[in-house]
């Protein structure tokens, strides 16, 4: 959001019908996504600075109850491995001096193998990345 300054009045009058909180059930995330959905279908570029301030409010406390209910679980190593390896266009056999030899890039990236914490940090080292992605 920019920096301009919500007017006090509209913004307490919108903050009073929507009464926004931090969210315990499902029942008040519907709610809030209900909201949420209202101040879409006008379109961003429709709203008052007030109602985009309230809009991002919304956002940050619907993620934040996505995040504790529903949690992304992690992928397997083998398959970030996999992921990274596709993002930076690089094929298996650019791993090999990274890992040492073919066969051991061909079992991790099958999953027949884990990737040891050396082999990690060297990945990370080799991918920029966090080496606990990769374990």
């Amino acid at each position: 959001m920019s920096t301009q300054t919500l007017n006090p009045v509209a913004y307490g009058e919108l903050l009073a019908k929507v009464q926004p909180h931090p969210i315990k059930d499902d029942r008040e995330y519907d709610r809030l996504v209900a909201e949420v959905g209202r101040l879409m279908e006008r379109g961003e570029r429709r709203l008052s600075k007030e109602e985009t301030s309230l809009l991002e409010m919304l956002s940050i406390l619907i993620e934040d109850y996505d995040r504790k209910h529903y949690p992304l679980p992690l992928p397997q190593p083998h398959n970030m491995l996999a992921f990274l390896l596709e993002e930076k266009g690089l094929e298996p056999h650019d791993l090999w001096p990274v890992l040492g030899s073919k066969s051991r890039v061909s079992e991790i990236l099958s999953g027949k193998r884990a990737i040891s914490k050396s082999h990690a940090k060297k990945l990370a080292l080799f991918f920029h990345v966090p080496v606990d992605i990769l374990i």
